[in-house]
C-alpha cells in the first residue's frame, strides 16, 4: 500500500519590514512521506521569505521537475522559482531556463560541501540566487512542526524569527551568490 501525504496547517503571520509586507496566510501543507519536518519547515521559512498573494507551492518531491514554490504571473510564465535543498547542476540549469527568477536555498550538514562542489556551476546562470540557511536554524526550526501550527514570522535587516508563541527561532540566511539579472 503507497503511503500518503500528511496534512499540515498553518496560520502564518508574516511582518517582513525589509520589503514592506505585512500579511496573515492561511497554508496547508502536504508533507511527502519520505520529507522531513526539517525540509517541510524550510519550505514554510522560503515562503515567508518570498510572500507574496501569488506565491504557491509545488508538488515538490512528489515531481522532480516542479519548484518546491512558484510565482507565475497572469500569463502563466513563471516568474519566481523556488527550490529547497541540494540539486544537481542540471536541475538547477533547467529551472533557470523555465524562470524569470530562481532562488535556490540551500541547507543540512552537506550544504557546505555542497557549495564547494557547485559554486562554479551555480555562478554560471544570471537569474540565480543561492541562500543558505545555518543547520543549527533550520533543525531548531523543525522542532515548531505540529499537525496545526499559529506561527510569526518577523523579518528585519535580514534576520528572521519564527516563533509559535512558546519558542522562537532567529535564522540568518546567507547569501552564497546573488543574481546579477532581478
Amino acid at each position: 500500500m503507497a503511503l500518503t501525504a500528511t496534512i499540515f496547517k498553518v496560520d502564518l503571520t508574516i511582518s517582513d519590514m525589509d520589503r514592506g509586507y505585512y500579511a496573515t496566510h492561511a497554508l496547508v501543507l502536504a508533507r511527502h512521506p519520505s520529507e522531513t519536518d526539517e525540509r517541510m519547515m524550510v519550505r514554510l521559512l522560503a515562503f515567508a521569505l518570498n510572500a507574496d498573494e501569488a506565491l504557491e507551492f509545488g508538488k515538490g518531491l512528489s515531481n522532480e521537475d516542479d519548484p518546491a514554490l512558484q510565482r507565475k504571473d497572469l500569463t502563466g510564465i513563471i516568474e519566481l522559482w523556488i527550490d529547497i535543498g541540494l540539486p544537481d547542476e542540471k536541475s538547477v540549469r533547467k529551472a533557470c531556463g523555465r524562470a524569470t527568477q530562481v532562488k535556490l536555498y540551500t541547507y543540512g550538514r552537506g550544504a557546505a560541501k555542497w557549495w564547494q562542489d557547485n559554486s562554479d556551476a551555480m555562478a554560471r546562470p544570471d537569474n540565480l540566487t543561492v541562500i543558505d540557511l545555518p543547520a543549527e536554524s533550520t533543525q531548531a526550526l523543525a522542532k515548531l512542526a505540529e499537525r496545526t501550527m499559529q506561527l510569526q514570522c518577523t523579518i528585519q535587516d535580514g534576520t528572521t524569527w519564527m516563533t509559535n508563541g512558546d519558542s522562537t527561532v532567529e535564522i540568518t540566511p546567507v547569501v552564497l551568490s546573488a543574481a546579477r539579472r532581478p
